[in-house]
């Protein structure tokens, strides 16, 4: 289907737009979404997304708790984050308006489904009165479309019953918005016939309601202009629209093929992690092996098992299972064998809050073990990047003989944005560097094969497979002696053990890339140093500070466990460090317990990631606090000697 905008019309060009899909939680704003995304990455705009959805299969229909919305931020230009505030709310139903008009600036357009403003599903939502008759949307542009009545006319003649007709009528408002963003049509038809193909009747009803919205756009007098956001002027390559589930599936298997070792995945479903499982069992032939266990414990033994047999062994969670698998993790700290753990965080504690995002994991990845069981921890920091993160936290695993807890939540787990795909000659090698032969000599002359024989410079023991001859050796869950591995109990023997598993640990930051540090022109006061998914707010509210004329300086660490070795003199370096966390502050308490700094912390956990203008007033407070504690000081550039910057 072509574009057929007509000259009734005017055309107004836009730099950027952020459209929020709402409805029940049956009304598949998710899959309007995710098409209008779709459609807007073969344009080739930048664009970011945020789901958002309740945790109930299906709450109650027509009321707030239902309320299942879809957030796209396009652009043509680099963006980081799905959009402080939408520019336009597509509202399927009262409960919808209720639940996100609060997040619209004045003067937003407002397009409902007026068909569902009866009176029943006013008072449903909440409303004493129509808000599309009261003047309580007096600061909107309000469009009132009957969506669901026109859906169900144009089906009419294709033998569709009028309750699956009026199914297909976010179709319709997908279709009204491609037109009113001049979005390429013929993926969105051609995804609706393959994803159809055997169900013609709803193949039809559904490009029959696409169709018509996108026709009553363009011959509507209700609106004035139509408005195209041109594609992004993006690095030369071949991009495709990921989220970060698939990113990190698809990193887990580039870990596989750079390492030659076999993928055994070993996990349990659970919100919002399970998308990795879908997508990794879509891959067997790339040597993939899924298996869903009957609970987390099962799950992570079976990947642990999987490592001591010669694997690349993985198993994915959430919070609450991060808590089942920690036993399991323990053992592999003292088994010394590679395992990768993704926790996709959640709300908590407890059950908590299913399907929003939080960070409150971190300290549980880094301490939550009975006993001495350091092991590294690594962060994506958007939802492309958990690609990279998937690969390094595989790397450092088999290269350390370690359990590698990788930190994503549900915000980059579901998030989108366009992902340059690497060249695959390009990426890191993993060599597993397998044991071979014996490695040790006995008294009486014979070379055996000692499990705990240890690098000199990395501490790291040998990996010896089972089943190959003269390397049979015992490990388990009580401590070893060193070198021999055989059970012992010696006091001494243990307090040489647990310094060496933490040394060995510690030892991986100087196989770490050094923290780098966005200063451009070296003269900030505050450092903001973030991790995980909080990455693209603050990179947008650094942005916005300095377009008012003020230096800011912005670290991100994707290494949380151990830091990089020159994380300390980055924050003495400066004045003020700022570190926005959505917890109630777990890496500043790092940071201070680690380095002696003064990290102030700035919080929220309300399941949403942060607002751009929340970190823009955030850093601002920071910088005018600082510069009132010099002008009190009488402390000028340069005083402090080299920089001028000094830690308060």
């Amino acid at each position: 289907m072509a574009d057929t905008t007509t000259n009734e019309h005017s055309h107004q060009l836009l730099d950027r737009v952020v459209i929020r899909f709402a409805g029940d939680s049956g009304d598949g704003m998710q899959l309007a979404g995710d098409r209008f995304t779709t459609s807007s990455a073969v344009l080739g705009n930048d664009l970011a997304t945020f789901p958002d959805f309740p945790a109930e299969i299906r709450a109650p229909a027509g009321t707030l708790a239902g309320v299942s919305a879809f957030q796209v931020h396009i652009s043509d230009h680099d963006i980081l984050t799905p959009g402080d505030a939408p520019n336009v709310l597509v509202a399927m139903n009262p409960a919808a308006l209720r639940a996100n008009v609060a997040t619209l600036p004045p003067g937003a357009m407002v397009i409902v489904n007026v068909d569902a403003f009866d009176e029943r599903s006013v008072a449903k939502a909440g409303y004493d009165a129509n808000p599309l008759s009261d003047g309580s949307l007096s600061a909107y542009t309000v469009y009132e479309v009957p969506m669901t009545s026109i859906t169900t006319e144009v089906s009419k003649d294709a033998g569709v019953k009028p309750r699956d007709a009026e199914r297909s009528k976010n179709f319709f408002a997908l279709g009204l918005i491609s037109w009113l963003y001049t979005r390429p049509t013929e993926p969105t038809v051609a995804w609706i016939e393959a994803r159809y193909h055997d169900k013609p009747l709803v193949k039809e009803a559904n490009l029959r309601a696409f169709k018509a919205g996108y026709h009553f756009g363009e011959t509507t007098e209700l609106f004035e202009s139509a408005y195209e956001v041109r594609p992004a002027a993006l690095e030369p390559g071949e991009y495709t629209n990921v989220t970060g589930n698939t990113a990190l599936a698809w990193g887990l298997i580039a870990a596989s093929v750079r390492s030659g070792l076999p993928l055994f995945v070993g996990t349990y479903p659970i919100t919002p992690a399970s998308d990795i499982l879908h997508e990794l069992s879509k891959q067997k032939h790339f040597g993939v092996r899924t298996f869903q266990a009957e609970d987390e414990i099962a799950g992570v033994g079976a990947a642990l098992g999987a490592a001591f047999g010669g694997a690349l062994g993985v198993t994915t969670t959430s919070g609450p299972g991060l808590d089942l698998k920690s036993e399991t993790i323990g053992l592999a700290v003292s088994l010394e064998l590679p395992l990768v753990v993704v926790d996709v965080q959640r709300g908590g504690p407890s059950t908590g809050l299913p399907t929003k995002a939080e960070q409150a994991d971190l300290l549980h990845a880094i301490y939550g073990r009975h006993g001495e069981a350091p092991l590294p921890v690594v962060a994506a920091k958007t939802p492309s990047h958990c690609f990279d993160a998937a690969l390094e936290a595989a790397r450092l695993a088999v290269r350390y003989r370690t359990p590698v807890i990788l930190l994503s939540d549900g915000y980059l787990a579901n998030g989108s944005e366009p992902w340059r795909l690497p060249v695959v000659d390009d990426l890191v090698t993993i060599d597993p560097d397998f044991a071979t032969g014996p490695n040790h000599v006995d008294e009486s002359g014979n070379a055996t094969f000692w499990p705990y024989a240890r690098d000199e410079e990395t501490l790291v023991r040998p990996w010896a497979p089972p089943g190959v001859a003269g390397l049979e050796h015992r490990i388990g869950g009580l401590e070893k002696a060193d070198g021999s591995g055989n059970v012992s109990y010696d006091g001494a023997n243990h307090e040489r053990m647990t310094r060496l598993r933490a040394a060995r640990i510690a030892g991986i930051a100087r196989d770490l890339p050094p923290v780098e540090v966005d200063d451009p022109d070296g003269d900030a006061d505050v450092l903001v140093v973030g991790w995980g998914s909080t990455y693209g707010a603050i990179v947008a509210g650094v942005r916005r500070v300095r377009a008012t004329g003020r230096s800011v300086a912005h670290a991100h660490l994707v290494h949380l466990n151990p830091f990089p070795a020159n994380l300390g003199d980055v924050l003495a370096s400066y004045r003020a460090v700022l570190v926005p966390e959505v917890n109630l502050g777990q890496l500043s308490r790092l940071l201070r317990a680690e380095y002696l700094v003064d990290a102030v912390s700035f919080t929220q956990m309300k399941g949403v990631p942060f607002r751009a203008a929340a970190l823009e007033a955030a850093i601002l407070g920071q910088i005018e606090r600082v510069q009132g504690v010099k002008e009190a000081s009488g402390v000028t550039e340069g005083a402090a000697g080299g920089n001028g910057k000094v830690v308060q």
